[in-house]
């Protein structure tokens, strides 16, 4: 699935777990956003991530992930994935695909819904 960061294929899709791929192009972020019940880790296989993450409206904290760096996002953490080059990530998931809160876009998407 195309999306203007660059594109996601969800690779498993059960009633207890999501498997992603996720490709984000050099330059480029996801939403700031948080969500209510998904709970998710992601494992980069391929460049560098810069992760926005904050326990609350508080401004955020950034850390580096290169490959085989993992981190678990639990429910209810702010957080953000941006590309200082290409980034290739698995992600891990529960199920709850809509289950986004978008606090910030820069591509103009809507506050709620899909990435």
């Amino acid at each position: 699935m195309e999306k203007p960061w660059g594109y996601e294929l969800i690779w498993a899709h059960t009633d207890r777990y999501v498997g992603k791929l996720l490709k984000i192009n050099a330059g480029q972020a996801l939403s700031y956003q948080f969500h209510r019940q998904k709970d998710e880790t992601i494992y980069v296989l391929s460049g560098t991530l810069r992760l926005h993450y904050s326990e609350d409206d508080g401004p955020a904290s950034v850390i580096e992930l290169g490959p085989g760096s993992v981190f678990h996002i639990r429910c209810g953490l702010r957080h953000r994935f941006e590309a200082t080059e290409d980034v290739e990530l698995l992600e891990a998931s529960t199920p709850e695909l809509d289950d986004v809160v978008r606090l910030e876009d820069r591509y103009g998407r809507a506050p709620e819904k899909t990435q």
